[in-house]
């Protein structure tokens, strides 16, 4: 008796049951007695008024039993699935109304569920699989452990390299069952937030105002005092005045370069991780550099040969900014060149290295004085020149290259140097080529798209 009685304070729900919840839990034990009864009646003669009546009260008591756990097991497992059921339902509903990626874990790091932006997030998102397939930082996958052992909610910041360079921010909270809740198992909620945009936007602001305040602070100061110049000892002097004005505007111009210059290099920097998704033929676009660069190679007594091959090829890019870069380079070979020199652009294909796809090589040449070993490496920082007054004089802002070096990694490309000391400096600009791809049609889709 006491084992019984355990038994049913242990497994026996307490929920008041209907009428109709009886019968179908005991329709089994019902149909029994009716066979009894009626082969009582049928084999053995009992009287048809006694089998009515002990059939009636037969059901009647079964009806009105304590509930029996062997019984109502059907039933119960019934009424048991549905809270679980919507209990599902409403944590699908929750994770789908979060604006960020989130997942829900289970206390041993096993993906439970999680939202469509986190499948967009992390395409290796799988349901019953552990969450270091995605993620793999040591922090996050300790603070998943603490919070289901108890832990207050923690915050995590972590890096990632691939597929591209991002900075992750990871919340994460326990869900711990309710004492009425059938669902015993503790839950962590992991919620995402993507830091990579805002971190570049601040970066970017820090850069611009400590270059800005550092460039610009020179020929602003020298703007500032011609002024003060004309306004006071020189206001009657015809000759100093045109000459402070020219120096003035030349100054002028200085500061807007270096201002457009930092804009066009913080754009480049902030979208850097996002690879450029349009077709661009390197072939028209070099030889568009070159039509609007001859007349600056021709005041400057350079020549300027080509050589590209005739048909098109495509690599996938953003054609504005690929402009840039070999107008960058193809200015600095015209400006840096000896007075009577040569500057050469080459247009071809590399072949294949273990089963990478073809590369496009754009090279641009001088015969300039050349480059000294120990300056190749910091060329495309910031601000750095080789000769900072000839740089000057000639109008560079010292962002020239770092604006190539950004671009190119934004084309998944690559940027080779090399130079010798009075024979010139190579700069070659390598991109994969598009593979598979038809140039003359791909060439006419682009036609008919510009129509």
């Amino acid at each position: 008796m006491a084992t019984d009685s355990k038994i049913d304070s242990g497994d026996v729900d307490d929920t008041p049951l209907t009428l109709r919840d009886r019968f179908a839990a005991r329709k089994v034990l019902l149909s029994v007695c009716s066979l009894i009864f009626f082969v009582l009646f049928f084999l053995f003669g009992l009287d048809w008024h006694a089998a009515l009546v002990g059939f009636g009260a037969l059901a009647v008591t079964v009806l009105l039993a304590p509930p029996d756990v062997r019984l109502r097991f059907p039933d119960n497992a019934d009424r048991v699935s549905e809270p679980d059921k919507a209990k599902t339902n409403v944590f699908e509903s929750i994770l789908q109304a979060i604006p960020d990626p989130a997942v829900l874990l289970s206390a041993s790091g096993l993906i439970v569920s999680f939202n469509g932006k986190a499948g967009a997030y992390y395409l290796g998102l799988r349901k019953d699989s552990h969450i270091s397939v995605c993620i793999r930082h040591p922090e996050v996958l300790e603070a998943v452990s603490a919070v289901a052992s108890g832990s207050e909610p923690l915050t995590v910041i972590f890096g990632e390299r691939v597929p591209v360079e991002r900075r992750v921010e990871a919340s994460l909270a326990r869900l711990a069952p309710s004492q009425t809740s059938q669902q015993a198992e503790v839950l962590v909620l992991m919620c995402l937030r993507d830091l990579t945009e805002q971190e570049r936007i601040n970066q970017m602001r820090s850069d611009f105002i400590a270059n800005a305040s550092h460039e610009l602070r020179t020929p602003l100061a020298s703007v500032v005092g011609f002024i003060e110049t004309l306004q006071g000892p020189a206001r009657d002097d015809v000759e100093a005045r045109e000459r402070f004005l020219k120096i003035m505007g030349d100054q002028a111009a200085r500061m807007s370069r270096l201002i457009d210059d930092l804009l066009s290099l913080s754009r480049v920097e902030m979208n850097v991780h996002l690879l450029p998704n349009t077709e661009v033929d390197v072939t028209e676009t070099v030889r568009y550099v070159a039509d609007t660069l001859e007349p600056l190679a021709r005041e400057s007594n350079v020549k300027l040969n080509l050589d590209v091959p005739s048909g098109p090829i495509f690599v996938q890019g953003d054609r504005d900014e690929l402009v840039q870069v070999f107008q960058n380079l193809v200015q600095n070979a015209i400006k840096y060149g000896h007075d009577g020199g040569e500057t050469r652009i080459e247009v071809s294909k590399t072949a294949p290295v273990d089963g990478q796809p073809d590369k496009v090589s754009v090279t641009v040449a001088d015969s300039g004085p050349g480059i000294s070993a120990e300056h190749i490496p910091r060329l495309t920082e910031r601000f750095y020149r080789v000769d900072e007054g000839s740089s000057r004089k000639k109008g560079g802002t010292g962002l020239g290259l770092a604006i190539v070096k950004h671009v190119v990694n934004r084309h998944r490309g690559e940027l080779r140097i090399t130079s010798e000391k009075d024979k010139g400096s190579k700069f070659t600009v390598l991109i994969d080529e598009m593979p598979g791809h038809d140039n003359r049609a791909a060439k006419e889709n682009v036609f008919n798209a510009a129509q």
